[in-house]
C-alpha cells in the first residue's frame, strides 16, 4: 500500500493542504491521535521544494550518486587536490545539470499544468548546496523539503596540515629565532594555500554562472520549442477537423451529383418516349 506522507510530497502542492487534513481527518476518525497530530505538523513545500522531493523520491539512485560525489568534493578540496577538484566540479556540474533536467521532467509529467514555469534555478540551487553541504544532502535524501536550499561558498573551508620538524633541541636564543621563523613559514604557506584555493573557488564561481546562463537559456529554448509544437499540434488538429469537413461535403456534393445525373437519365428517357409517340402519330396520318 502507498505511504499516503510519500504521496504527499509527490502530488503538487497547490493541493498539499487540503489533502493533509484529509490524511488528518482520517487518522484522528480511526482514533490515532498521535498520528493525526504529526500529520498536522507537516509542511507544505514550495513549488522547487516539491520539484526536488519528487526527485528525491522518485529517484533515489541518482540523489546517493550525488551524495557520493559531494563527499569526494569535499575530501578534496580539504587535501587541496587541484586537479581532482577541478575534475570533481567538472562532474559535480554534469551530475547537477543533468539532475536538474530529470527533476524538471518528472515536474512536468507530474503536473503538465507548470511547465516552463517552474523555479528551475532554485531547484538547481538546491542540489548545488547539497554537494557542497552534507546536511542539506541528507535533507534532500528524505524527500520532505519544504524549501529550496542554497549555498554562497564551495565546499568546506580548506584546513592546511603544516609540520615543523627539527633534528635536535636548539639553544634558548636560537630558539627564539627559529620559532618566529617557523612561524613565518607557517603564515607564508598557508597564505600561498588560501590563495590557491581562492582561485579554485573564483575559477569553479565563474564556471558556475556560465553554465547557470546556459541553463536558464535552454530551459527557455526548451519551452519555446513546447509551445511550438503545441501550436504545431493544434494547427494540425485545425487541419485535420477541416478535411474531415471537406470530405464530407464532398460526399454530399457527390450523392446530389448521382442523385442529378438519374434525374437526367429519366428525362432523356421520358422525351425518347414521347417522341416516339409523335412518331407513330405521324405514320397514322
Amino acid at each position: 500500500m502507498p505511504d499516503p506522507v510519500v504521496e504527499l510530497y509527490t502530488a503538487p502542492p497547490d493541493g498539499f493542504i487540503a489533502a493533509r487534513d484529509d490524511l488528518v481527518a482520517e487518522a484522528k476518525a480511526a482514533g490515532q491521535k498521535d498520528r493525526a497530530k504529526q500529520l498536522g505538523k507537516l509542511r507544505k513545500p514550495t513549488v522547487a521544494a516539491w520539484v526536488v522531493n519528487l526527485l528525491a523520491i522518485r529517484k533515489p539512485e541518482l540523489i546517493d550518486q550525488l551524495v557520493e560525489l559531494s563527499a569526494a568534493l569535499r575530501s578534496a578540496q580539504r587535501e587541496l587536490k587541484g586537479d581532482a577538484l577541478r575534475e570533481l566540479t567538472r562532474q559535480r556540474r554534469d551530475a547537477v545539470n543533468a539532475l536538474v533536467k530529470e527533476a524538471v521532467s518528472l515536474a512536468t509529467k507530474a503536473d503538465p499544468g507548470n511547465r516552463g514555469k517552474l523555479p528551475v534555478a532554485d531547484v538547481e540551487a538546491t542540489l548545488t548546496a547539497a554537494v557542497s553541504d552534507a546536511e542539506v544532502a541528507e535533507q534532500l535524501r528524505s524527500g520532505r523539503l519544504v524549501r529550496a536550499a542554497s549555498y554562497a561558498g564551495f565546499g568546506e573551508v580548506p584546513r592546511p596540515q603544516l609540520r615543523l620538524v627539527t633534528d635536535e633541541p636548539p639553544e634558548p636564543a636560537p630558539a627564539e629565532e627559529d620559532g618566529r621563523g617557523a612561524k613565518r613559514a607557517a603564515e607564508a604557506e598557508r597564505a600561498a594555500q588560501k590563495r590557491a584555493a581562492q582561485r579554485e573557488l573564483h575559477a569553479a564561481q565563474t564556471e558556475e554562472k556560465s553554465t547557470a546562463k546556459e541553463l536558464d537559456k535552454a530551459t527557455k529554448a526548451e519551452a519555446d520549442g513546447v509551445a511550438a509544437v503545441e501550436r504545431a499540434e493544434a494547427a494540425l488538429q485545425a487541419a485535420e477537423r477541416a478535411r474531415a469537413d471537406a470530405d464530407a461535403a464532398l460526399g454530399q456534393l457527390r450523392a446530389a451529383r448521382k442523385a442529378a445525373e438519374r434525374a437526367a437519365t429519366q428525362a432523356r428517357r421520358r422525351v425518347g418516349e414521347v417522341e416516339a409517340v409523335i412518331e407513330a402519330l405521324d405514320e397514322d396520318e
